[in-house]
């Protein structure tokens, strides 16, 4: 169980390093916003990924835990 704690460690912090930093680049992006200041669809749908990422990591950790706990 402990390889696989790892493992869902590190994708745990690969996806809480990597994904809000992607996050500051859509965001300043010219495709995120139109004329009007207004979200575009390039924007909401980056921030659903994003934010799908990040609930992934935050299972991740969960599901480590559990299993350097045994239960799993």
């Amino acid at each position: 169980m402990i390889p696989l704690a790892i493992v869902l460690f590190l994708n745990a912090a690969f996806n809480a390093i990597v994904w809000p930093r992607f996050y500051t680049r859509v965001a300043n992006d010219p495709r995120a916003r139109d004329e009007n200041g207004k979200a575009t669809a390039f924007l909401r749908v980056h921030v659903v990924l994003i934010s799908i990422a990040l609930v992934l990591a935050l299972v991740s950790v969960i599901l480590g835990i559990a299993a350097l706990t045994g239960a799993l």
